[in-house]
């Protein structure tokens, strides 16, 4: 995993920073992959410090007890007015073993408007040797003014092989390790979830494509992993449109259960579930019945296969 954080830019810069003297006063880096954020914080913290990976530095600052580093707030916590106040008041205060005192942020995109603005001047004005890092994974919910005091580094999601590589590096005996980084969308942790339980996210999207009785199936959807049920069932309609379109040696996975489905749905009808479950999905993002969303559905997707079964006959 740590080599993974390692490729994005704000890791690059801070190191390239370091080895040239240089320690910006605020960096903001969002990055999507929520699970993770404090992990690659973690990582830009060793990079600002210049700490090579087994030092004595590094393992503190894995461990969140360097003196000159400062994690806020505490892990699956919000960052709270008091942890604002605090981080006035430590900012004040000397560096312990260096010359450079590093406040690492995490999940700023929680922090409420209040506590954000309680860290404006601070940020805008940090006492000498003193250094912000916040993490976020959103843009969205940081202030304008935050936004406009920091060096913001925005990570685009992973390639798919620096998924698959890093998947390949932490579970190197489980199995569908490629379906799972082609169907994450650049998302460590997406790709962990879709490896959960042995792919049973890809066996429940193959069931629902099935479409043999959709009720009793969008009756269980409360059970259902959502966004790697989403995931799973995008990944698993692009295949079958590959398998359709003669373009076989694209898709992620190739096995006979996969060809049989695709068999029983015409391009177009791919097609157009594709974007059905797209749709289905903003809907259920805006707190829409996700039972409800899939079965609606799974009436277009039977609706659009009798539909271009008849065009083509």
């Amino acid at each position: 995993m740590k080599e993974l954080l390692r490729e994005t830019r704000c890791f690059k810069r801070l190191s390239a920073d370091a080895r040239a003297g240089r320690h910006p006063d605020a960096v903001l880096v969002i990055f999507p992959d929520a699970k993770y954020l404090r992990a690659l914080l973690k990582e830009c913290a060793k990079a600002f410090f210049a700490a090579e990976e087994g030092s004595r530095t590094a393992a503190l600052i894995d461990k969140e007890s360097y003196s000159d580093c400062l994690f806020f707030p505490a892990p699956g916590a919000k960052l709270a007015v008091d942890d604002a106040a605090r981080i006035v008041e430590e900012s004040l205060l000397r560096p312990v073993e260096g010359e450079r005192k590093l406040f690492v942020l995490d999940a700023f995109q929680t922090a409420s408007a209040l506590v954000q603005n309680k860290l404006l001047k601070v940020l805008e004005e940090p006492p000498r040797g003193v250094s912000f890092l916040l993490g976020a994974s959103a843009e969205h919910a940081v202030l304008s003014t935050v936004l406009s005091r920091a060096e913001k580094f925005t990570e685009p999601p992973f390639a798919e092989e620096s998924i698959l590589n890093a998947l390949r590096r932490m579970y190197p005996e489980e199995a569908g390790k490629e379906r799972a980084a082609a169907a994450s969308g650049g998302i460590l942790s997406q790709a962990e979830r879709l490896m959960a339980g042995g792919g049973e996210s890809f066996r429940l999207a193959e069931e629902f494509v099935q479409n043999d009785a959709p009720e009793a199936f969008c009756r269980k959807a409360d059970k259902l992993d959502k966004e790697a049920f989403f995931a799973a069932l995008e990944r698993l309609l692009f295949d079958m449109l590959l398998i359709r379109t003669g373009q076989e040696r694209f898709a992620g996975r190739m096995d006979e259960r996969v060809r049989e489905l695709a068999a029983r749905y015409p391009a177009g009808a791919v097609l157009s579930a594709l974007e059905g479950v797209r749709e289905a999905e903003k809907r259920v993002n805006f707190n829409a019945g996700l039972g409800q969303s899939l079965y609606v559905l799974a009436l277009g997707m039977k609706e659009e296969q009798t539909k271009w079964q008849k065009l083509s006959s």
